[in-house]
């Protein structure tokens, strides 16, 4: 292999070496930590609400402070954004590998959050990860100094304040309707507060001259197509790995270890989709895969639920493959295809907004999807209950019990059959509704997006695939 160009005389691997470690902490965190929920809820006594707020603060505080970060790192330079960003993200690791047990244990993982194998050793092992990663990547920034032009700008405090109270005011109204109930008015009047405010934040910013976020990037068809297929998706791909991970570990009492193989079948199915997702868009355009990915997703999704309530990890592992098979496929040539169409105006402004959509999905994914599965649960186990003879009221006392402890029993070992069963039914209708949300992401890219590549305006005309030089067709990286 030859080596890479340098730039002033430093070699762009160690520069690309370095973003790699850096970045790679966000998704190990967005994996790993599934594995050991049950885990976590158990020695420190969450509820089920609580748990799932310790998963969605990281979410929330992405989708949040996304733009806040690109635009501080175009007025104070990339490398030092990237340097503060990875030893902020390394200490509150370490923090949270340290929360202690009892009434603190929620606020602290919550505060501090904005593998498998290491789980069998101590699950807080999965948080100290994260500390030699950033090492080598704050070693890596140090050897390479990438620099980067950058400019100071005034700061839209405005627009950074409508979207952080914009995005988090409905997760908080779904998050915590399982606890407070549907019929307590807060609960809409935080999603009702939250959605005004986003509605709010967007023609603010339209008429803002130095915006947090330029809206006007909305207009292009191509790119609002794709983000609303990608949002879409992330409601279930993020959230996919949390209930499954948990699915394995409550229904089919396995071990964080063995609970890890069916989240490797989904990696498995998606890395091998998206080299082929990769090829079509280059060949195709987006359309193609998308479709295909989505209705894909969705059909593996569908069969994985209905297998859920067998019991047998085998006799999901197949759908399991066939579900991250159809995300590979799509989610690659999504992204890359709604950056592309607005590229030409703003690169990284397309990109900053695709992923506010993406991490705000995902967290709003957890907080609906995490309320389904405590009012299913909760049914289920009533429905259990009464049919054992208890009466009704008490049924539906102790279910609400169960239903926030997932399982109530001190260890996975510990929890009745019918729990387990009653939970796989819970879980088997928030995989319904995930696929169903992927029928519906497949069904806009089917009406939404068009044949062969698509072009934002300004950009020159593109000739059919058949016509066109590969190099002339390829999508940029």
């Amino acid at each position: 292999m030859t080596p890479a160009a340098t730039t002033d005389g430093r070699s762009r691997n160690l520069i690309l070496a370095a973003m790699i470690f850096a970045v790679s902490m966000t998704f190990i965190d967005q994996t790993i930590i599934s594995i050991a929920v049950p885990h976590i809820q158990r020695e420190l006594g969450l509820s089920a609400t609580g748990v799932q707020w310790a998963v969605n603060a990281y979410l929330l505080a992405l989708a949040a402070l996304f733009a806040f970060g690109g635009r501080l790192a175009g007025t104070v330079g990339h490398r030092t954004m990237v340097t503060l960003g990875v030893i902020v993200f390394a200490g509150a690791s370490a923090l949270c590998g340290l929360t202690p047990a009892g009434g603190i244990a929620e606020a602290w993982l919550v505060s501090f959050r904005a593998g498998g194998y290491l789980i069998e050793w101590a699950w807080r092992a999965i948080f100290w990860v994260n500390i030699p990663v950033a090492l080598i990547a704050l070693a890596l920034i140090a050897a390479s100094r990438p620099e980067t032009a950058y400019r100071p700008a005034r700061m839209d405090y405005r627009g950074l304040a409508l979207i952080v109270a914009g995005v988090s005011l409905p997760v908080f109204g779904f998050q915590q309707s399982s606890i407070w109930g549907w019929r307590n008015p807060a609960i809409a009047a935080c999603i009702a507060a939250g959605l005004v405010l986003l509605v709010t934040f967007y023609l603010v910013e339209g008429r803002t001259g130095s915006p947090l976020v330029d809206v006007s990037i909305f207009g292009i068809r191509p790119f609002l197509v794709e983000n609303l297929v990608l949002w879409l998706t992330l409601l279930a791909f993020v959230p996919v790995f949390f209930f499954a991970a948990q699915c394995a570990q409550i229904s089919l009492g396995q071990s964080p270890l063995k609970a890890s193989l069916i989240l490797l079948c989904f990696s498995a199915g998606f890395v091998a989709a998206a080299q082929v997702g990769g090829r079509m868009l280059d060949r195709v355009g987006a359309k193609a895969p998308v479709v295909a990915g989505c209705a894909l997703a969705a059909a593996g999704l569908w069969l994985w639920a209905v297998k859920m309530t067998d019991l047998s990890l085998s006799a999901q592992a197949g759908y399991v493959i066939v579900a991250g098979a159809g995300m590979g496929l799509m989610l690659g040539p999504a992204n890359t295809d709604a950056v592309n169409r607005a590229s030409h105006l703003a690169y990284g402004e397309a990109t900053g907004i695709t992923q506010t959509v993406r991490n705000y999905a995902a967290s709003l994914g957890i907080a609906v999807l995490g309320t389904i599965l405590v009012f299913q649960t909760r049914s289920q186990v009533t429905s259990s209950l009464t049919a054992l003879g208890v009466p009704s009221r008490q049924a539906a006392a102790q279910a609400a019990r169960i239903a926030q402890s997932q399982g109530g029993a001190s260890t996975v070992a510990a929890i009745p059959r019918f729990v387990r069963l009653d939970f796989a039914h819970a879980s088997q209708t928030v995989f319904m509704v995930m696929a169903g949300i992927m029928a519906a992401a497949a069904l806009i890219a089917f009406t939404g997006l068009r044949q062969g590549r698509q072009k934002g305006p300004g950009e020159p005309p593109v000739a059919p695939a058949s016509q066109a030089p590969r190099e002339e067709i390829r999508s940029r990286p």
